[in-house]
C-alpha cells in the first residue's frame, strides 16, 4: 500500500479558500484503531465552523487539519487488539471531531465508533447518515423521550437532520408537525409529516409534547416555541451557540443537544435503512478535490441539501 495519499486540509483558519487538496502521509492505525479506505465523507455545518475558527474552544483541532466527521468506507488495516471488524468490512462512523477527518483517501478511526455499512445503498451515500442521523435519533428518543401517540413539532424539518427526524418520529408512532421552507414542504410530506407549516408565511398554532429546533432562528422566535409545548414537555435545541429556553413555571425543559458518536445507535439506523424504513437523501455528490467549492456553497447559503464528498 502506498504511503502517500490525497487529502484536503487547512493550515490556518479562514474562509473556504484556506482548504488545500494536497499530498499527505497515509496514517497508521494504533492500538484499538482501524485504517479505513474512504468511500466518502459528507459536509456538515460544523465543518465550516471548525474551518472558520469558530469552534476552537469546544473542538480544539491541531493544524493542519483534515475535515470530514462522517465516514463510509472499507477497512484496510487493523491496529493492535482490534477484533470487532475485519479487513474488507464496509463500515460507517461518526469520527472524533477534534481528530483528522475523512476528507482524504484514508482515515484512522477508533474501532468502537464503527457500525456495518448499509447494504442497500451505495457505500459513498452511506456517509450521509452518521452525524445527522444520530442527531435526529438522540434528539427524539434520548432527550425528548418521544413515544407513540405524542405530538412533536420539528422546526427546520427541511434540513438533513430534519429529514431523518420526521421519518424516525413518524415511524415511532408520533403525530409530526414539520416546519420548513416552501421548497422543502413536499420532502417533509414525503418523509411522513402529518402537517407541514411554511415558516415564511405561517406560524404553527397547536399544542405539542415536544419541539425539536434544528434551525438557526432568532432568540425571540426560539423562545416563542415554548408557548406551543404542553406543561411538562420539552424543547430540544441543536443550535448550541444559542441556549435552549425553558419555562420552569410550567415544567417545560429546554435541552441543548451536542451529538455524540454511538455505534450501537448507528447500527440501529443502518438496520432501518436496510429494512426500507429510513431513507438516505443525497442532494449532490462532489469529488474530494472540489471540497472547497462545497464549503463556499454552504457559506453562501446555496448548498442544495445533504452533500456527499467522494474520495
Amino acid at each position: 500500500m502506498r504511503q502517500i495519499m490525497k487529502a484536503v486540509r487547512f493550515h490556518e483558519y479562514g474562509d473556504p479558500g484556506v482548504l488545500r487538496y494536497e499530498d499527505v502521509q497515509r496514517p497508521v492505525p494504533g492500538a484499538g484503531q482501524v485504517l479505513i479506505q474512504v468511500a466518502a465523507t459528507s459536509f456538515n455545518g460544523v465543518d465550516g465552523n471548525i474551518r472558520g475558527g469558530f469552534m476552537q474552544g469546544p473542538i480544539p483541532v491541531a493544524l493542519p487539519h483534515t475535515p470530514g466527521i462522517d465516514v463510509s468506507g472499507t477497512v484496510a488495516e487493523l491496529g493492535e487488539g482490534v477484533t470487532a471488524v475485519a479487513v474488507g468490512d464496509t463500515v460507517v462512523g461518526f469520527l472524533p471531531m477534534a481528530g483528522d477527518g475523512a476528507a482524504a483517501e484514508f482515515v484512522v478511526a477508533p474501532a468502537e465508533i464503527l457500525a456495518p455499512a448499509p447494504s442497500t445503498v451505495p457505500l459513498a451515500d452511506a456517509a450521509a447518515l452518521p452525524t445527522v442521523g444520530l442527531t435526529a435519533f438522540q434528539a427524539l428518543f434520548e432527550h425528548a423521550g418521544l413515544t407513540a401517540g405524542q405530538r412533536v413539532l420539528i422546526n427546520g424539518a427541511g434540513g438533513a437532520v430534519g429529514g431523518y427526524a420526521v421519518q424516525l418520529a413518524k415511524r415511532a408512532g408520533a403525530y409530526v408537525i414539520a416546519v420548513a421552507g416552501p421548497n422543502s414542504a413536499a420532502g417533509a410530506k414525503a418523509n411522513g409529516a402529518d402537517e407541514v407549516v411554511d415558516h415564511t408565511t405561517g406560524t404553527a398554532r397547536t399544542t405539542v409534547d415536544a419541539v425539536l429546533n434544528l434551525a438557526p432562528v432568532e432568540p425571540a422566535r426560539l423562545a416563542a416555541l415554548l408557548d406551543l409545548i404542553r406543561s411538562g414537555g420539552v424543547l430540544v435545541n441543536t443550535t448550541v451557540w444559542m441556549p435552549a429556553p425553558s419555562d420552569e413555571q410550567r415544567g417545560v425543559r429546554g435541552i441543548d443537544l451536542f451529538v455524540r458518536s454511538d455505534a450501537e445507535q448507528l447500527a440501529r439506523l443502518v438496520a432501518l435503512v436496510d429494512a426500507g424504513e429510513l431513507r438516505i437523501d443525497v442532494a449532490q455528490r462532489v469529488p474530494l478535490a472540489e471540497l472547497a467549492a462545497v464549503h463556499a456553497q454552504a457559506a453562501a447559503g446555496t448548498l442544495p441539501g445533504k452533500t456527499v464528498i467522494v474520495a
